[in-house]
C-alpha cells in the first residue's frame, strides 16, 4: 500500500478497504456490455449496414458506459476518503534555570589532581563544570534544554554568560574563563557574585512569565515550550569572602526570599611543589559561612579535593535537581475526497446526459 501512495497527490486514505470495490467495476462492465449485446435487433439488412461502416454515433456508443465506470472508481476513491496527514511535534520542558558562579581568584592557580594529572583547580573546574554542562558519557548526563548562565569572580563580579538554553558558546565562554591579572581583582567577592546569580534568575522568570502571557493572548491554551521548575546556584570556591558590598549570608537569606536553591562547593586540599617535594596546601576555605549558606536556602555545602570528587558533587547535584521533558504530538487531517466526489457526479450525470440524448439506444 505505501508503494501504491508513494506516487499520489495526497498522505493515505481513512478508509482503504473500501479499494476492494474497485476490483467490482471490471464485472460491473462486463454485464452492462453483454446487456447492450442482447438488447440488439436482428434485421435482414443489418450485412449491408455494416458494410456502409460505422458513424461517429456508433463508435461512441460505447462511451455511456466508460463513464459509468470512471463515476464509480472516482465515487470509490472519495469513498475511500483521501488525507494529507501533517503532524505537529511540540516539545515543553520544565526545566532548570541554573546559575553557575566561578571563583576565578589568584588561589585558583593552585594544583589539584584531575584524571592522574595535575592542574590548576581552575582549569580542573572549568573541565568539569563543561562535562556537567555537556554530559561526559559517565556519570554527569548533561543538562540539555536547562537555563544556564555562568558569573565569575574575584574582587568583582562578572557575568561570562547569561541565562541561556543553546549551551555550544557557553562551553566556550567557560574554557575562556582565566584568573584575572589585576591586582586589583584577586579577592574573593562572594557574596556579590551570589547576589547577582539570584537577581539573574529572578530576571530570567520575570522574562519567561511576560512570554506566556503574550502566548495565553495570542492561544490561552498555549503551553510555554520553557518554564522554570526550580532555580539554583552553584557556589564554586577555595577561600575566604574578603571582598565586595554584600555579606555572602546576605546573598544566601536574598536566594531564600527568591525561592533559589544554592549550591555551595569548596575546593579545598591540592599541593605546591618546592624543591621538588609536594606540599599539602593549607585551606583557608570558610566551611562554615559556606555551610550556612547553603542550609539557608534548603541546599547543601560540598567539599571536594580533586576532580573526580567534584564530578561526583556535580552527579548529586544532577539527581537533585532534574529535568522534565513532555513531547505531544498533534495530527491535522485534511479531507480531500470533495474532488473525487464531485468527478464522480459529475461524469454521472454525463452519463445520463448523453444517454437520453445523442447516444440513446433505440429499443
Amino acid at each position: 500500500m505505501s508503494a501504491f501512495l508513494s506516487w499520489l497527490p495526497f498522505d493515505r486514505f481513512a478508509h482503504p478497504w473500501a479499494l476492494a470495490l474497485l476490483a467490482l467495476l471490471p464485472i460491473v462492465a462486463l454485464i452492462a456490455r453483454a446487456r447492450s449485446r442482447r438488447s440488439r435487433v436482428l434485421h435482414p439488412g443489418a450485412g449491408l449496414a455494416r458494410l456502409a461502416g460505422a458513424s461517429v454515433r456508433t463508435r461512441l456508443l460505447v462511451l455511456p458506459l466508460v463513464l459509468r465506470v470512471l463515476a464509480l472508481a472516482a465515487l470509490v476513491l472519495a469513498l475511500a476518503r483521501p488525507q494529507d496527514v501533517q503532524g505537529l511535534v511540540r516539545t515543553t520542558t520544565e526545566g532548570i534555570a541554573l546559575q553557575l558562579v566561578i571563583d576565578r581568584s589568584s588561589s585558583m592557580t593552585e594544583t589539584i589532581d584531575i584524571d592522574g594529572r595535575s592542574t590548576t583547580r581552575l582549569d580542573a573546574v572549568k573541565q568539569v563544570a563543561s562535562e556537567f554542562i555537556e554530559g561526559n558519557g559517565d556519570d554527569l548526563k548533561g543538562r540539555e534544554g536547562d537555563m544556564i548562565g555562568v558569573i565569575a569572580f574575584g574582587s568583582y563580579a562578572d557575568t561570562i554568560c547569561p541565562l541561556v538554553r543553546e549551551h555550544d558558546a557557553l562551553l566556550e565562554l567557560v574554557g575562556d574563563i582565566r584568573v584575572s591579572p589585576l591586582r586589583s581583582d584577586q579577592g574573593t567577592a562572594i557574596g556579590d557574585a551570589v547576589s547577582l546569580a539570584a537577581a539573574r534568575l529572578r530576571e530570567a522568570e520575570k522574562e519567561i512569565a511576560r512570554g506566556l502571557g503574550d502566548d495565553a493572548a495570542r492561544d490561552p491554551g498555549a503551553k510555554p515550550d520553557f518554564s522554570i521548575k526550580s532555580k539554583a546556584v552553584i557556589l564554586l570556591t577555595d577561600g575566604r569572602n574578603n571582598r565586595g558590598q554584600i555579606e555572602p549570608l546576605q546573598a544566601a537569606q536574598l536566594c531564600a526570599d527568591w525561592g533559589i536553591t544554592l549550591y555551595t562547593i569548596g575546593i579545598g586540599g591540592g599541593y605546591t611543589e618546592l624543591a621538588g617535594l609536594r606540599i599539602p596546601m593549607g585551606g583557608s576555605l570558610d566551611e562554615r559561612t559556606m555551610t550556612q549558606m547553603a542550609v539557608a536556602t534548603g541546599g547543601r555545602f560540598f567539599l571536594a579535593d580533586d576532580a573526580q570528587s567534584l564530578r561526583d558533587i556535580y552527579a548529586v547535584i544532577d539527581e537533585l535537581e532534574t529535568t522534565e521533558i513532555e513531547t505531544s504530538e498533534s495530527v491535522d487531517y485534511t479531507e480531500r475526497f470533495p474532488p473525487f466526489a464531485a468527478a464522480g457526479l459529475a461524469l454521472l450525470a454525463l452519463e445520463v446526459l448523453l444517454s437520453s440524448t445523442w447516444l440513446r439506444r433505440s429499443l
